[in-house]
């Protein structure tokens, strides 16, 4: 065998991967198809986007209000603002990158360019650019080559005006007006950075609300800013036909109605990275791309893992990442790495959102027994002093061992708060240890004990009647 183990895909997941089992001194190597490492991870979707988030955001905490009459008479200021996020962007890509190719050096992994497919369950057939083709062999394979945004044939995409998540990131020029299909999380961040740096936005969704799966009063805190910036929402309506119109691009609904944008993006879903791999020289079966795993993830060969966003939900780099470890512990070391239950998820909107375990919908369908506390952002003195009259922290807990079932947050810091309720959680704590946890003062976090004394006081109550 030419490598102890080779990993398909230089993602989150693939580096943890190889890091991994450079760790335990086996012989690695990572075989990436693209010209640069750290897969959408790091050059087309996560650090990206955020990193043009934190430019708008601090565009937006100058006010919501004014701000799109501020940027239209200046031009040049309006196509300022986005040369700035995508300049961020590529500092951090850069920086990243650096950081990422010098800690695979320090690790002893291996970096081979190429396209990769099976040639056979244990034999690699590499592809370079040039044309060239190499048989590598491993003792173990790790498939971690990610997902790419779904493009259907019927939308004509041009990488110009008609965008997906993945070439919107590389406009050079802001659009008057765009036109955002879609009410997912990755739709819902665009919407935030393009109406933040004073995009005129409408967003056509299917569904009765944004981010469907989250609380509707988390996500009327986010709407209600949406609509401060100026987004107009038409939803429950579905996309007949998107056409371009000489500088414009003209969207119909099924309900007839028509709009006309400078630029559309379609954001519903993502696909995944499997059809060149050709699994099935392997003995593997994929269905509609999706590789399928048991709970170590092995796909139908037991030397074969698939991690990250290639089988599927969640689809997050923070879960990809842990995966891509307890792949290798157990591929070397028969070792399940038990990964904590309770694992947070995060929007990067502004304002941001993040949420770890059960919301008050799931609770009911499971018959629990719950109450719910909550706490505003501006019931506090730091939310006070940063101006945040919007934010929420809400807490649900089991009304009859007091037990943390799920935290819910909208506001600055979500994203950071939610690792507090989160642990909680996982080490089995109660609603009695963030009331009596001493919490640096003025803080956000301060809101957990607000949030907890509220549902005490409705204990209280109870036990009165």
């Amino acid at each position: 065998m030419d490598y102890d183990i080779l990993i398909i895909g230089s993602g989150p997941a693939g580096q943890q991967a190889a890091w991994q089992a450079a760790r335990m001194g086996k012989r690695a190597a990572i075989i990436e198809r693209k010209p640069k490492i750290g897969g959408a991870g790091l050059q087309t979707g996560t650090i990206p986007s955020k990193a043009m988030r934190e430019v708008a955001y601090l565009v937006s905490r100058s006010g919501f209000g004014g701000m799109r009459q501020a940027l239209a008479p200046d031009n040049r200021r309006h196509h300022g603002l986005l040369a700035d996020a995508v300049q961020r962007k590529e500092v951090v890509i850069a920086q990243q990158e650096s950081v990422i190719m010098q800690r695979l050096l320090r690790s002893g992994v291996a970096l081979i360019p190429g396209e990769a497919s099976f040639f056979d369950a244990h034999n690699l057939q590499v592809a370079d650019s040039a044309g060239n083709k190499q048989l590598i062999s491993a003792e173990v394979i790790v498939l971690a080559t990610g997902s790419r945004p779904r493009r259907p044939p019927n939308i004509p995409f041009d990488k110009r005006m008609v965008l997906d998540s993945t070439s919107i990131l590389n406009l050079r020029h802001l659009p008057e007006s765009l036109l955002v299909v879609g009410g997912g999380v990755i739709a819902c961040e665009f919407v935030s950075i393009f109406a933040a740096l004073g995009v005129n936005v409408c967003v056509v969704d299917s569904h009765e609300q944004l981010l469907t799966y989250l609380s509707e009063d988390v996500v009327g805190v986010l709407a209600d800013s949406f609509l401060r910036m100026g987004v107009t929402f038409h939803m429950k309506e579905r996309v007949a036909e998107i056409r371009h119109d000489g500088n414009g691009v003209i969207t119909m609904l099924e309900s007839g109605k028509q709009f006309r944008t400078d630029a559309v993006l379609y954001a519903q879903g993502r696909e995944p990275n499997s059809e060149k791999l050709r699994v099935s020289n392997a003995g593997i079966n994929a269905k509609d791309g999706w590789i399928d795993v048991n709970r170590h993830f092995q796909t139908s060969l037991p030397h074969i893992f698939a991690v990250g966003d290639l089988i599927g939900r969640p689809a997050l780099a923070s879960t990809g990442m842990e995966q891509g470890r307890a792949a290798v512990l157990y591929a070397f070391g028969g070792k399940r790495h038990v990964t904590a239950e309770n694992q947070p998820m995060a929007v990067y909107t502004i304002p941001e959102i993040s949420y770890v375990g059960m919301t008050e919908k799931e609770a009911q369908l499971e018959n629990v027994p719950y109450l719910v506390g909550r706490a505003l952002f501006k019931d506090s003195a730091r939310g006070q002093i940063i101006g945040d009259g919007q934010g929420l922290l809400k807490l649900v807990v089991n009304r009859q061992n007091e037990k943390l079932l799920g935290v819910h947050i909208v506001g600055e810091q979500a994203s950071e708060l939610i690792h507090i309720g989160q642990l909680v959680m996982n080490l089995d704590g109660s609603l009695r240890d963030l009331i009596t946890n001493v919490f640096n003062y003025p803080t956000l976090a301060e809101c957990y004990k607000l949030a907890a004394l509220d549902c005490l006081h409705q204990l209280e109550q109870h036990e009165h009647v």
